[in-house]
């Protein structure tokens, strides 16, 4: 049986759209010119929390 891991590691590209309530076509976007940096498994993005973390401050306007 697997558990579900509370404190996650890793947000999936559609995760993190939802949450900065953009559309999964920019966060795609950000990846593909390196503003993002992702693993690709499979068909699928993963970002740690610690590289979106590094992304929010980069955006953040002063």
């Amino acid at each position: 049986m697997m558990r579900k891991m509370k404190n996650k590691p890793f947000y999936k590209a559609e995760e993190l759209a939802d949450m900065l309530e953009i559309n999964i076509m920019t966060i795609y976007r950000y990846i593909k010119a390196g503003r993002l940096h992702a693993l690709k498994i499979g068909r699928d993005y993963r970002i740690d929390k610690k590289e979106f973390d590094r992304f929010l401050n980069s955006v953040k306007t002063k």
